[in-house]
Parts: C-alpha cells; structure tokens; sequence
C-alpha cells in the first residue's frame, strides 16, 4: 500500500475551531480545518480540507480558501473591494492550494466592472502587509514580498517573484517568472523572465537566477538572452527589431512566450529597457 501524503498525514482527524472564532451559520468547512482564535468566517466562506486560520482573521464575501492554505494573524481575504462604484455585489475571491498568507496582508474580492474575481494560485507566499486588491489574478508559485501593494486589474504569472515596497500599477501584466526589484514603482507590462528595477521602474535586464531555479539549461538561456539584446539593445524602431527578432528566434520556446506576451493586448505598454 503507498504511503499516505505527509500533508494528510498531518491533518487533524476533526477540525478544531478556537471557543472565540465565530464561523457564521452556512459557511463550508473541509475536513481537518483549524480556525484559531479570534478568527471571522463569513457565511458564503468554503474553507478546503486543512486549511488553517492561526488567529484574528477575518475572511467574508463568496471566498473560497483552498487545501492546505494557511492564513496568519490579522490578514483579511474576501472583502469588499476600494472601489467607490462597488455596491454590495457578491464578486468572489480565491486562494489556491497550499498558499501562505502572512500577517496584515489584505485580499480584496472582485468587482462587477472588471473579471468579478480576485484569484490567488497555488504554492504562493505573500509576506507580511501586502495588497492584493479587486480583480487581481496570481498565478501560481508566485511570491509577494513585504509590503508590495497593486492596483485593480493586475496580472501576474506564475513563479514571478515581486520585491519588498514594490507598487504596481492598476492593469499591469507581469510575465511568468520576472522579478521586480524592490521599491520600483511599475506603471507598464513586464515581459516573461523579464527584471526590472526603479521608480519609475526600467527593464535591466533578464531574471538568469530564476531561470535557472525553473530548470531551464545554458543554451536555452543564452538564446533568449540573444533575442532580449535584438530587442531591446539594438538601434533603430522597435517594430523593425521586434520583426526581426521573430524571423530569428521564433521558433525558440523561451522566446515565443515572450514574443507571444508582447503581442497581446495591454492597457499599461511594455517596460523596456533604458
């Protein structure tokens, strides 16, 4: 017989809710929750197996929280968004499995003038006091770090990491696996693999360490930090070198997602580099 998941094997057979949490009368609780105390669950809450809310939490509106997440003291997911043209409407809120919330970090639910939903992926972290706010998707493995706030609208791919007091502007695109540097104000998209830095924030270059953290092997690198150069560092108009760079590396994978994310549509421009 396999072995059971350590995950599993972790949970508690029952849940346990703390005697000072108040859990409103139709919300969904999993199998193995723990709801510590002080904690505030609202009554259109799903709460998956083995999620934990260590203490004065609170988490409203038609929010889901998936396995295994965790919830750490004073952080609020699922509530009405900052937006003056929201009107009660029941928008939701997600957060994927196994992610980690930490202290004082807010989560705002969706509004009917954008997607309706705010979605957090899976396997994220998001570090003490940051903001997610209505309508934003992260994707998975993505990780927020402290005090890092976004705007309404805001997409971000997976595995991309974001630095500490970094601001993001309402509908910026941040590729998959980029990083922003810390204290950068980014007010335009970021392309995938893509690292950017300042106020206001300036392509620099690509994220080599997160490349090789996703597995991906020199040669594959060395090509799209040859088509990164073609278009970014040449002289002459960037639809020419954007041109160009397609006939050239088009084929190549790495290059083709970023190429690919260039020509979809934004409402923010690119970054690009100085």
């Amino acid at each position: 017989m396999d072995a059971m998941p350590e995950t599993l094997a972790l949970r508690p057979a029952r849940n346990v809710i703390h005697p000072t949490a108040v859990v409103a009368r139709g919300a969904e609780l999993g199998v193995g929750v723990r709801i510590g105390p002080y904690c505030t669950v609202g009554a259109d809450v799903v709460i998956e197996d083995g999620a934990e809310l260590v203490s004065h939490v609170v988490v409203d509106g038609h929010t889901r929280i998936g396995e295994d997440v965790v919830l750490y003291p004073f952080c609020t997911v699922g509530m009405a968004p900052q937006d003056l043209k929201y009107a009660g409407q029941p928008t939701r809120c997600e957060i994927g499995a196994r992610t980690q919330v930490r202290e004082h970090c807010t989560i705002h639910r969706g509004t009917v003038t954008g997607k309706g939903i705010t979605r957090v992926g899976s396997d994220c972290l998001l570090m003490a006091v940051a903001h997610v706010a209505h309508d934003c998707t992260l994707g998975n493995h993505v990780i927020i770090a402290n005090n890092a706030v976004m705007g309404g609208h805001v997409s971000i791919a997976d595995h991309a990491v974001i630095g500490g007091a970094a601001a993001i502007h309402q509908f910026v695109r941040i590729g998959r696996a980029a990083m922003i540097g810390g204290v950068s104000g980014v007010e335009a998209d970021v392309i995938p693999f893509g690292s950017v830095i300042g106020n206001r924030a300036r392509l620099v270059g690509l994220n080599v360490i997160g490349l090789k953290r996703r597995g991906f092997d020199k040669a594959q690198i060395q090509l799209l930090h040859n088509a990164f150069r073609d278009l970014f560092r040449r002289e002459g108009v960037f639809a020419q070198r954007l041109a160009t760079v397609r006939d050239s590396y088009g084929n190549e994978p790495l290059v083709a997602e970023v190429l690919e994310f260039i020509d979809a549509p934004g409402h923010r421009g690119l970054i690009r580099a100085e």
